[in-house]
């Protein structure tokens, strides 16, 4: 039995339509899911926090650390107040402030976890610091430029870098284009300038981001928790 042609043409697109894709088109589509799962977020952010953590010496800084602390720390003074405005970002006010805003524009949620990711973030980078013990660049490097007040405490890990991660990757989700653009440029920009202005080094960093990242997937998987609860 002959089928007309338009019916022969149809069949033959529903069948390639539904052709399976290749491995690469299957990594792309799954690629976004898979970094969106907060238990991703939570083991890679553990994972890097441990490797930094015993990356870091209490006595020395690496001759590629101390290099790339210099690039940024070396840059001019000029850039000193669009640099502090920048770290404000990080700091532990960001966080009810973040918090305040999603609850003024009607998304509760977003707001306790922004409030939790946090302050969480700023409360354990305090007690990492006093396990991992690391001084600041000051006390590492001669030479180091600190601009504003000098940072009192430990330099591993940086709670600016952490809180600023923390709360990106809660609020990430829910901005459109824009939003998400400002917060993928603002977010590393928090930890360059506490490279900036001689409060931490490269590696003290990479911690912070790494903190952040944990927290905000526990909370994540916390917040999921207790919504299900609720139905």
């Amino acid at each position: 039995m002959r089928w007309p042609a338009d019916i022969r043409a149809a069949a033959a697109a529903v069948t390639t339509s539904a052709r399976p894709c290749s491995p690469a088109g299957q990594r792309r589509r799954r690629a976004p899911g898979v970094l969106a799962d907060p238990r991703v977020r939570l083991c890679l952010g553990s994972a890097a926090l441990l490797g930094t953590a015993l990356a870091v010496h209490r006595n020395r800084v690496g001759p590629g650390e101390a290099r790339a602390f210099r690039a940024v720390n070396d840059l001019p003074d000029s850039l000193y107040p669009p640099a502090w405005a920048v770290m404000q970002l990080g700091a532990l006010g960001a966080a009810p402030a973040a918090a305040g805003l999603a609850w003024l524009t009607g998304d509760g949620e977003l707001a306790g976890r922004l409030l939790a990711g946090g302050t969480g973030t700023w409360a354990l980078s305090k007690l990492v610091k006093q396990i991992v013990r690391r001084p600041r660049p000051g006390a590492l490097l001669p030479g180091t430029r600190t601009r504003g007040r000098d940072a009192a405490g430990l330099g591993y890990l940086s709670g600016h870098a952490g809180v600023a991660v923390a709360l990106g990757a809660a609020a990430l989700p829910r901005l459109g284009p824009i939003g998400r653009a400002l917060i993928l440029s603002t977010v590393p920009a928090v930890g360059l300038t506490r490279v900036y202005v001689g409060a931490h080094l490269p590696l003290d960093i990479a911690g912070g981001v790494a903190l952040g990242l944990t927290v905000d997937g526990a909370v994540s998987l916390i917040t999921s928790a207790a919504r299900s609860a609720d139905r």
